[in-house]
């Protein structure tokens, strides 16, 4: 099949999962993002065991805001509970809610491929963002962390542009957790975001938790580094 039949079958079936017209369907904005990162950090815990991460995304967009996307990276927890691989299966829609504030809201599976265990787990979240400049994020799960207990995450971040080609971003997170899943925590983040290209970017990022944090991850919470080459297209 060629390209032009690719993108024909892509169109049709996304026409037929979200039940919109053909023509409609062939406005679909295709995306894609791609990674190296030194430790894949997650919500100040790595997922990695501090080693390194490749990472690969991709977002099919209707006009109306709707969206669908996947997002994939190698992961090693400690202790070993056998994941390899985790997949981010995300829907939902994104938009202008008013003048300088725009919306994110989605529905997140978090998949553990191959492990014989129950780690997949479900998150409903939504970001709200003011001009590109501020953002805040609310998650919550039934079933967070796969543990059986609710979770509720919170995060507020900024972006600070320095010139065209640099810029700084901070953001501190509060995951609050059921007490039969483990203590509440908090972590922050510091980065500085270098344009290479127009279609890629060097981020270096420093991490840290409180000291729940450390008891609920250890070896994986705590002060970090983390930097990483990602790209879209």
């Amino acid at each position: 099949m060629d390209s032009k039949g690719m993108s024909a079958a892509v169109a049709a079936l996304v026409a037929g999962l979200l039940g919109i017209g053909s023509a409609q369907a062939q406005q679909v904005q295709a995306s894609g993002n791609m990674a190296v990162t030194s430790d894949y950090v997650w919500r100040g815990s790595s997922q990695t065991g501090g080693d390194p991460a490749v990472q690969a995304g991709a977002k099919l967009a209707l006009p109306s805001g709707l969206y669908a996307s996947v997002w994939g990276s190698n992961v090693s927890f400690t202790p070993d509970i056998g994941a390899r691989s985790e997949f981010d299966l995300v829907a939902g829609w994104s938009g202008a809610v008013a003048q300088d504030w725009t919306l994110d809201a989605n529905l997140t599976r978090y998949l553990y491929p191959g492990t014989g265990r129950a780690l997949d787990w479900t998150e409903l979240g939504a970001t709200l963002s003011w001009k590109q400049r501020a953002w805040l994020q609310l998650a919550h799960s039934s079933d967070a962390l796969a543990g059986g207990h609710r979770g509720t995450y919170a995060q507020l971040g900024g972006r600070l542009p320095l010139n065209e080609r640099f810029r700084l971003e901070a953001a501190v997170g509060h995951y609050w957790l059921a007490d039969a899943q483990g203590p509440d925590y908090l972590h922050g983040q510091l980065s500085a975001i270098a344009t290479l290209a127009p279609a890629w970017e060097l981020r270096a990022t420093v991490h840290d938790t409180d000291n729940a944090a450390r008891r609920l991850f250890p070896g994986n919470a705590g002060g970090r580094w983390e930097l990483a080459l990602q790209g879209s297209f």
